[in-house]
């Protein structure tokens, strides 16, 4: 009986070792599938960044040149407006209009469209600053990939489970190729 007993332990044993070992094997795969899955998402998150950047910017350019046509217009208008009044512009009314411009200006130095210009200019740096977030977020997601894929011990229970490492690269911070210009051509 005790020859049975010690069978039968070492069966149970010998079994709970190779369950052991598929479930690390399984775990190592997991995880490698964890972090492509980052990789995958921070790269998705890249593109909606720059989507954003093209669709917004182009759109608050497109804005504030409308709204500096419409300033433009309404200058004319009343430049016309006055013209068709018939008055003549003498040498002294155009220094008192210079003096009260420059009274005005030193009051109230800003245009109607500054801030156009500054809204522009704020969600263009929250826009740059995002893309900037989201490239090294995916770097990062690239670099843990990496580490966890390459050592040798986890490339054979990889490929014991069938696993095809992907090869990621991290992204260089050049100018990108999509990123908006001449916007207010």
């Amino acid at each position: 009986m005790k020859f049975n007993k010690t069978v039968v332990i070492i069966i149970v044993a010998v079994i709970a070792s190779i369950l052991a070992a598929i479930a690390a094997v399984n775990s190592v795969q997991a995880t490698a599938i964890a972090y492509e899955e980052k990789v995958t998402d921070a790269k998705s998150n890249i593109q909606v960044a720059e989507k954003r950047r093209a669709d917004l910017l182009r759109t608050l350019a497109d804005a504030i040149k409308s709204y500096d046509k419409h300033e433009y217009n309404t200058l004319m208008d009343v430049i016309n407006a006055r013209e068709a009044q018939g008055s003549v512009i003498t040498d002294s009314d155009m220094n008192e209009a210079k003096n009260i411009v420059k009274v005005v200006l030193e009051d109230y130095p800003q245009l109607s469209s500054q801030p156009n210009y500054e809204k522009f200019m704020k969600e263009s740096s929250i826009t740059e600053n995002n893309i900037r977030d989201v490239r090294i977020a995916y770097n990062t997601a690239v670099s843990r990939y990496n580490s966890y894929t390459r050592p040798s011990l986890r490339k054979f229970f990889l490929s014991l489970t069938g696993y095809e490492r992907v090869e990621f690269e991290k992204l260089s911070y050049d100018v990108s190729e999509d990123a908006p210009t001449n916007l207010f051509d």
